[in-house]
């Protein structure tokens, strides 16, 4: 931007004599600037002023001289008369304005703030003017546009949002010798205004309620004071309606918006104005869109309005939406309402692609609103927000009705001038034009005129009544042919001339935008700008959409379109990367989208970094001084690439002028011995030179000759918890005469008095940390640190920040995990991280030197350090520190137990192993088969098993997966003499790997000849067969028995020798479960004199009297007695018969049961009795326990019975049986409590082992008259 700087001052004119005046004057430059700058009464003033200093002067001069030539004057009299004549006559110690720093050209976005600034001397101060294109600026006049400062001759104007893009104007900057007294003041009182509480970038949807406001502090505050407040929407100042609500509480601002509509999408700004100056805030207001009544409906129309308003028409006009619902728009459906009613009415048949409908059928004089709705293929929007009401009136008499007067003189007019096509479409087309020049416009009237292009035949469009207004609308044109149109004016006088044809235009969709440029903004906005689309004709705006990278969802950034080529999208997600595009809108439609822009991530931009602190001396060394100071709070969000110290001499206490140093940490050959100094330091980035800090302490520059080391510095606190924190701190620059052998590090209570300060270690620790505990929780603490050397305990450091004792909400620990691959790593999180904010990484809090043992991967808020090879070197404290962030750290010690630990978990998870709960074993099963089988654990459902023999794949056999029990088999229908070898089971669940082998070769001939007997047997016996052959007993009673056992219920006969019996030949026969039985009986007494003496037993369920014989049958009667009476059997007393053996059962016995039992045998010719006593020892004996389990294998295998896990050996009270190779039986004598625990049965050969377990409880029961046993 150019600026032209004149500068003119009336009062450094006013030194000129009388007629040297009229002669400057008279010039051409004077004149120009009297013309430009000044009015006729700040002339006048002028002139008068000049005119009384010039006789002054003039009258001074004279007398002057009459003394000189009277009397003989010395040199003293005239040095007093000249500092008279200076004190009478000030003029001479003036001197005019000067630009010391002339304002420069600017280039600026449009709507960007501009400040410009320029530095004026001069005595009296000058008085500071702007123009603006030689035209004064008055920043009341133009209220939040202007705002002028001046302070110590710096004088600043400042341009709130500039909307004129790169149009340069001409400032001119007039100082005056008239003072300014400072801001206006009202009631003689200066008012500062600050607005705080702000509201920030909101985000709303239609139909929401949305309130915006700020709190407004003015100082001083008067009662009842009530400043001017003012709300605008994009420079447009709002005024209350049903839309908007303002309200002021007296110290408080807010706007309601009552109904959100995509039409109050826009920058708001609150403008607080008094008389002594004003402020304003601004913020950007979103509004999407509402959720549609039908899935995939668009969005609704906004900003509707009327173009043109005739008496049989009106047009309007409304600007597409910006989200199309995933389908194009076909149309738009356009509904009015007359004023006064609430009956909406569709205006036209089909949808209208073009943003502009000519509404047609309008009664004259009426007033009407309209709304609009779009249309896809997925169904209808949401109407738009209804127009401002319009009446449907001919332009001529509305202006009539305003009170414009008519020409009175009646005389044919002229042509009618400047006829164009303002709008053209494909069905219409609006026609204006400037009534003729001169005289003849009473009553005047037009008609128009149409022609086909390339034809000479006019036709008259309005035949009947001619049109009142200069404007006038066609519709009903045929589609596809070009018109010429021209107009001629009538009144009473007659019909005038034709006016100039003119060919119809019509309007385009835009093209598409051009390259899209976005730069970072804040932590959730970005910056994008664009080209703009080339000859568009009535552009509305562009909409901006943004996507993430790779989501491949495109949502839209502003609502309601924006006529600049840059704009701030707000509303993003810090961190992620973002593209974006750009289309362009006008009344035919919308443009395609722009190219997309380069991904941009979303982070706050860079910025100068906040000024360093805590500035102290580490070395002195006479002419050098090692200065140290703590990095800024805020980096600006890029790394900081030096700093700038600048000192300052300070004699008696008086500061000096500050001088450059230009280094960064030493300041040699600046200073001067037995010299004081202060000091400031400015940090610096890529984005420039921070502002300085504050001044530092004064120091003396003299050299340190002490024998005892310097202080330490740069203390740092981390891990900082409830009960403990971590003290860190840099070794002196100065050591003294020895070198440091150790630290003390000294603490107190920060309320606490200077004598509190205790030590906390006792002896001197050669670390550079320490780690203090037993902190009292809430407590503030101080901490310094003391250097030792064989002299003696050094100078003290400086004070640390106070520190309160206090785990902030929200920290975690440093966490070690070892993943699927077995890799170790240390990870640490963290949720109060900025921008600027990094993790890092220290072992023992040091930096990390050693690259190559470990890996660091950071990813948003959390940060990873990997192990490449952990070994013993790895020992050792391994810290985590999140730069500009309230001291969030964490650390971990690893050590030696630890890493072994590790190791392991390591091993394990980089080879894992599938358990196993049996070894690979094999088994015969019916029809010969032979099943080769194990069971896993935790196997999962994706498992999968490969089948080897001898290293080569099975594909052969039946192989089964139970995912629930993990059971794995395969089963082999026969065997082979090939398949003699190792069979082997493979296992893979993921990475985890096992398996099993089983060797078949000393043992295979035996199993394959096992397995072709088991499958001859099962083809045996799949017709009638023995189970087992017909035998005889000869029985001591001479009785013959005769058995058999069948797999087949049909029997008919028997052969006795070469003859055929019956069963009745056989008073014994008996059939049962495929077990035949003949007795051949001698005598029917001998059933009776076989029973066996009875005898007692236990069962699980009480206890059992027993008798065997050596047969039975129906025929022979049973009795059983007790105490000589028959028993009256119940549920709990029982008797019965099973094979040869006679049973009566006592289930729950008690004390009560015992007594003398019996049994009577009666086969019709005589009896017999058995008896036994059961009580004493007989009773307690009956409560035994017998367990009995069915084995098989073969080799035979050992059983072995456990208690507890302990083996168990055979003796008196436990009796252990293995009979037939099949039948194991561990019976218990005299059950007591002792007996309690858990056993098991335990069988091995050397194809597997087996084992089964059980728990056995034993109480003792309670009798009613509360006697135990």
């Amino acid at each position: 931007m150019g600026f032209t700087l004149l500068t003119f001052s009336s009062d450094f004119a006013a030194g000129l004599s009388d007629s040297d005046g009229p002669r400057v004057r008279d010039t051409a430059a004077y004149m120009a600037r009297r013309e430009l700058f000044t009015t006729g009464l700040e002339m006048e003033r002028s002139e008068l002023a000049s005119r009384r200093e010039a006789v002054r002067e003039s009258a001074n001069r004279i007398s002057f001289n009459k003394r000189v030539s009277g009397t003989d004057h010395s040199e003293n009299d005239i040095h007093e008369h000249g500092e008279h004549f200076k004190r009478m006559n000030q003029d001479s110690l003036m001197h005019p304005p000067e630009f010391v720093i002339k304002p420069r050209s600017h280039t600026v976005w449009e709507k960007q703030c501009v400040r410009l600034h320029c530095t004026v001397n001069g005595w009296p101060d000058p008085r500071v003017v702007w123009y603006k294109n030689n035209v004064a600026i008055d920043p009341l006049a133009t209220p939040g546009k202007y705002k002028v400062e001046s302070r110590y001759n710096v004088h600043l104007l400042e341009i709130n949002r500039y909307v004129e893009l790169l149009d340069p104007e001409s400032f001119q900057n007039f100082p005056h010798a008239l003072s300014l007294d400072g801001p206006v003041s009202e009631y003689g009182i200066t008012f500062k205004t600050h607005i705080v509480d702000n509201f920030g970038v909101s985000f709303g949807r239609e139909g929401e309620t949305m309130s915006l406001g700020c709190t407004v502090v003015i100082y001083p505050a008067l009662h009842r004071y009530k400043p001017e407040i003012q709300w605008y929407r994009d420079d447009v100042l709002l005024s209350p309606s049903k839309w908007y609500q303002m309200h002021w509480s007296g110290d408080r601002a807010t706007l309601t918006l009552t109904h959100l509509n995509k039409e109050d999408e826009g920058l708001y700004t609150l403008r607080v104005t008094t008389k002594s100056g004003y402020e304003t805030y601004s913020a950007y207001v979103f509004v999407r869109d509402a959720d549609a009544e039908v899935e995939g409906a668009p969005g609704a129309p906004l900003d509707v309005r009327c173009l043109d308003a005739n008496k049989d028409y009106i047009i309007v006009n409304w600007k597409q939406p910006a989200v199309d619902g995933g389908e194009s728009i076909l149309g738009y459906f356009v509904d009015r309402c007359e004023v006064g009613t609430t009956h909406w009415i569709q205006c036209n048949d089909t949808p209208v692609k073009f943003a502009r409908f000519p509404v047609t059928g309008l009664v004259e004089g009426r007033s009407y609103m309209f709304r609009v709705r779009a249309v896809n293929k997925s169904g209808m929007s949401h109407p738009s927000r209804v127009s401002e009401p319009v009446a449907a009136m001919d332009p001529a008499d509305r202006a009539r009705m305003r009170g414009i007067k008519a020409w009175e003189q009646s005389v044919v007019p002229g042509r009618p001038l400047e006829l164009q096509v303002t709008e053209a479409t494909k069905n219409y087309v609006v026609l204006s034009w400037k009534p003729p020049g001169g005289k003849g416009l009473e009553g005047v009237m037009y008609y128009v005129e149409k022609c086909v292009s390339g034809t000479d035949t006019w036709q008259r469009v309005n035949t009947e009544i001619p049109v009142k207004s200069p404007r006038f609308a066609l519709f009903d044109l045929s589609e596809g042919k070009s018109y010429c149109f021209r107009v001629r004016c009538c009144n009473s006088a007659g019909v005038g001339e034709p006016s100039d044809p003119t060919e119809a235009t019509t309007v385009d969709i835009p093209s598409a935008p051009g390259k899209v440029v976005p730069t970072r903004n804040t932590d959730t906005s970005v910056v994008v700008s664009w080209e703009a689309s080339q000859n568009v004709t009535d552009l509305v705006g562009y909409y901006i959409e943004c996507s993430v990278v790779g989501s491949n969802t495109w949502e839209p950034c502003n609502n309601k379109p924006v006529k600049a080529t840059r704009f701030i999208c707000h509303g993003l997600m810090t961190g992620e990367t973002y593209v974006f595009r750009v289309r362009a809108v006008n009344a035919a439609g919308i443009s395609q989208f722009s190219p997309e822009s380069e991904p941009v991530e979303v982070k706050a931009a860079i910025a100068s970094p906040a000024p360093p602190f805590g500035i102290s001396v580490l070395e002195c060394v006479r002419d050098s001084m090692v200065l140290a100071w703590k990095q800024p709070n805020f980096i600006g969000g890029s790394d900081i690439t030096g700093y700038f110290v600048d000192y300052r001499e300070v004699v008696d206490g008086v500061p000096g002028k500050w001088h450059e140093a230009n280094i960064k940490f030493y300041l040699h050959d600046y200073c001067l011995e037995n010299k004081k100094y202060q000091f400031q330091v400015r940090a610096a980035n890529i984005a420039g030179v921070g502002i300085p800090s504050l001044p530092s302490d004064t120091f003396l520059c003299e050299e340190w000759t002490i024998a005892v080391p310097g202080p330490p510095h740069d203390l740092q606190v981390r891990d900082l918890r409830s009960d403990s924190l971590v003290l860190l701190w840099k070794p002196p620059v100065y050591q003294g005469r020895n070198p440091v052998t150790g630290f003390y590090v000294d603490m107190k209570e920060l309320e606490a008095p200077q004598e509190a300060w205790r030590e906390v270690n006792k002896d001197a620790t050669e670390k550079k940390f320490i780690k203090i505990k037993n902190l009292k929780e809430g407590e503030s603490y101080v901490f310094r640190v003391r250097a030792q050397n064989q002299a003696g305990v050094g100078k003290i450091s400086e004070v640390t920040e106070p520190v309160s004792a206090v785990t902030k909400a929200g920290t975690k620990e440093i966490v070690v995990d070892v993943d699927d691959d077995g890799v170790i790593s240390l990870n640490f999180e963290c949720g109060d991280m900025t921008q600027d904010s990094k993790f890092v990484w220290s072992k023992n809090y040091e930096d990390l030197t050693e690259t190559t043992r470990l890996t660091q991967e950071t990813k948003g808020n959390k940060s990873k350090m990997i192990f490449n090879n952990l070994g013993e070197e790895d020992v050792g404290i391994y810290s985590c520190l999140v730069t500009h962030t309230d001291g969030a750290s964490s650390s971990f010690s690893l050590t030696d137990e630890e890493l072994k630990k590790l190791l392991e978990i390591s091993h394990e998870h980089k080879f894992p192993v599938i358990p196993l709960k049996s070894q690979l074993a094999v088994e015969m099963m019916e029809k010969g088969r032979v099943r080769f089988w194990l069971q896993a654990e935790n196997m999962s459902p994706n498992g999968k098993i490969d089948y080897t023999f001898n290293d080569h794949p099975l594909s052969q056999g039946e192989m089964n997966f139970d995912k629930n029990t993990g059971v794995i088999e395969m089963i082999m229908e026969s065997l082979t003499p090939e398949d003699e070898g190792t069979f082997t089971f493979q296992l893979q669940d993921g990475k985890a790997t096992n398996q099993s082998s089983l060797v078949l070769i000393d043992i295979f001939k035996q199993l394959q000849k096992e397995s072709e007997f088991q499958r001859k047997e099962w083809v045996r016996k799949q017709g009638p067969h023995f189970i087992e052959y017909l035998s005889y007993e000869l029985t001591a009673e001479c009785c013959v028995f005769l058995k058999c056992k069948v797999r087949s219920n049909v029997y008919k006969s028997y052969i006795k020798g070469h003859q055929c019996l019956n069963s009745s030949s056989f008073p014994g026969w008996k059939h049962e479960e495929g077990h035949i039985c003949a007795l051949v009986q001698r005598r029917t007494s001998d059933q009776t004199n076989s029973s066996t003496p009875l005898k007692i037993t236990s069962t699980d369920e009480g206890i059992r009297l027993y008798t065997f014989v050596n047969f039975y049958n129906d025929l022979l009667q049973v009795t059983w007695h007790y105490k000589d009476s028959a028993i009256a059997f119940s549920d709990r007393i029982t008797s019965g018969v099973v094979g040869e053996q006679l049973w009566l059962q006592i289930n729950e016995p008690t004390e009560k049961n015992m007594g003398k039992y019996a049994i009577e045998f009666n086969d019709g010719k005589g009896g017999l009795r058995r008896t036994v006593e059961l009580s004493g020892q007989a009773f307690d004996d009956a409560f035994a326990l017998n367990l009995t389990c069915n084995i098989s294998g073969n080799p035979l295998p050992e059983v072995t019975w456990l208690k507890n896990s302990r083996e168990i050996t055979s003796d008196e009270h436990c009796i252990l049986k293995f009979e037939s190779g099949k039948f194991s039986s561990f019976t218990i004598t005299a059950v007591n409590t002792s007996d309690t625990g858990k056993y098991s049965i335990y069988v091995k050969n050397k194809y597997g082992t087996e084992s089964a377990d059980f728990t056995v409880s034993v109480f003792i029961p309670e009798e009613a008259g509360g006697k135990k046993k």
